[in-house]
């Protein structure tokens, strides 16, 4: 009887294994063994995740950290989605697990900046507090863009919008504050901008002029769930030039986009700073009034 058992779970096992190399066949890929190899899979384009595993994906694409600290439950909970769809992520990938695939994070963070993480204060004062764990989140928003800036991308785009006849800056929700930041300071260099707010539920209107020798400036974070995207898809068919700031590769602006930069932004206790975003903004609006002074 024990055999019997012994040889049904062995049968069960090979046939998940199987099931898991079909998938990776499936997609056109091996085994990601670092996690620089799972994002440049992600990146890729070729993996088309239903909408509780694309969740997640976003999720692993933002917070690598969290999720090499994290238990399953713990990154399940942050994630918005049950442990196992977690366990069905990792599966996809060839692994067996979450515990293994949670290895290729683990590896990322070993050695690398602590993201605010140091040692614990101890204040009891709980707004100071807050205010530490929001400068922390601040620096490790800020150390990330350092660690990696795409100065190609950030190159065209300053370009791009210097080229542009008119600048149509655009983002909604908390990408907003960033946008209104921008196009006062595009105001203050002189250069000719429209900032679309969309008061009065007005966006389609304050768009409704744009052509091919305008360009828009684009700022956007999941969940994606905003106008922006759709403004964007609009401004793409009238062949405005667009260029984005947005936090994944999984971001609807990006198919859309000529050049695009990624900003994550960290958060502490559900807050989430734009310390990094008005950062790049701000460099942003300083290439193009350099490149248009020339």
């Amino acid at each position: 009887m024990s055999g019997a058992s012994k040889s049904g779970r062995s049968i069960a096992d090979e046939a998940a294994t199987r099931k898991r190399g079909r998938s990776l066949a499936a997609l056109g890929y091996i085994q990601p063994q670092t996690y620089e190899e799972l994002r440049a899979v992600l990146s890729s384009g070729t993996v088309h995740f239903p909408k509780r595993l694309r969740q997640v994906a976003i999720f692993l694409w933002q917070h690598p950290s969290d999720v090499a600290l994290g238990t399953i439950a713990q990154v399940a909970a942050q994630a918005g989605v049950q442990p196992s769809t977690l366990v069905r992520f990792a599966q996809i990938f060839g692994y067996s697990g979450f515990s293994d695939f949670q290895g290729l994070f683990k590896e990322h963070v070993k050695g690398s900046w602590p993201e605010g993480r140091g040692e614990p204060r101890t204040e009891t004062e709980p707004n100071l507090h807050f205010l530490h764990g929001m400068v922390a989140a601040s620096q490790a928003s800020l150390g990330r863009i350092e660690a990696g800036f795409d100065v190609a991308s950030f190159d065209k785009m300053v370009a791009l919008l210097a080229d542009a006849e008119l600048i149509y800056v655009i983002g909604s929700k908390r990408a907003f504050p960033v946008t209104a930041y921008l196009s006062l300071t595009l105001s203050q260099q002189g250069v000719r901008n429209v900032l679309v707010d969309n008061v009065g539920s007005s966006a389609l209107d304050q768009i409704g002029c744009i052509g091919g020798r305008d360009a828009v400036l684009a700022v956007s974070f999941s969940p994606y769930n905003s106008i922006t995207p759709d403004l964007v898809a609009v401004a793409h068919e009238r062949k405005a030039r667009i260029v984005t700031v947005t936090d994944s590769t999984f971001s609807p602006l990006i198919p859309l986009s000529d050049s695009w930069l990624e900003v994550v932004e960290s958060d502490f206790a559900g807050f989430r700073s734009l310390a990094a975003s008005l950062a790049v903004g701000m460099a942003l609006v300083h290439g193009v009034a350099a490149r248009r002074g020339e």
